[in-house]
């Protein structure tokens, strides 16, 4: 399986040295990196640090919205950059030479089931991920641009599927 092998368990040091060159060549190389699949940088802020933390994510489309899968490798727990988006839905995405705002949201069922699905079609380790992980339901997460202008305040419920 390559990169994607059995349950993560990597510590928050090397999640960030793994990382690091990633984004280095998608800024190189107009969200281009390859043997990765499609890739976006996801911007979040730190739900107890109130820093901002950056994470490069596989991604799909479901027409404008863009979609990731909570994976974390295959770990027991969630990453912590979904636990931020719980804190804080409004995060930046940046995909190719494009940088926006958007609005996070967790997809409930039958939604889920269809986008996790849309995604093994195109990178099937996450099937494996789906297999081996049973302590958690491994989240999928809905971005939503959000329009530019004024900032906009999250709502408590938008990962609830309220937003």
């Amino acid at each position: 399986m390559g990169d994607h092998g059995p349950v993560n368990t990597k510590t928050p040091a090397e999640w960030a040295a793994m990382n690091e060159p990633v984004v280095a060549v998608f800024r190189a190389s107009d969200g281009a990196v390859p043997g990765r699949g499609p890739i976006l940088l996801l911007t979040t802020i730190g739900a107890r640090s109130g820093e901002p933390r950056m994470m490069p994510l596989n991604y799909s489309r479901d027409d404008d919205r863009l979609v990731v899968i909570g994976s974390k490798g295959g770990s027991p727990t969630h990453p912590s950059w979904y636990l931020n988006l719980v804190a804080d839905p409004v995060v930046t995405i940046e995909v190719g030479r494009e940088r926006f705002r958007a609005r996070a949201r967790t997809a409930q069922e039958p939604e889920r089931t269809r986008l996790f699905d849309a995604q093994v079609a195109r990178m099937p380790f996450f099937d494996g991920y789906r297999r081996q992980v049973t302590q958690r339901e491994i989240p999928v997460v809905v971005f939503e641009r959000i329009p530019d202008g004024p900032e906009d305040a999250a709502g408590p419920d938008a990962l609830d599927g309220a937003a």
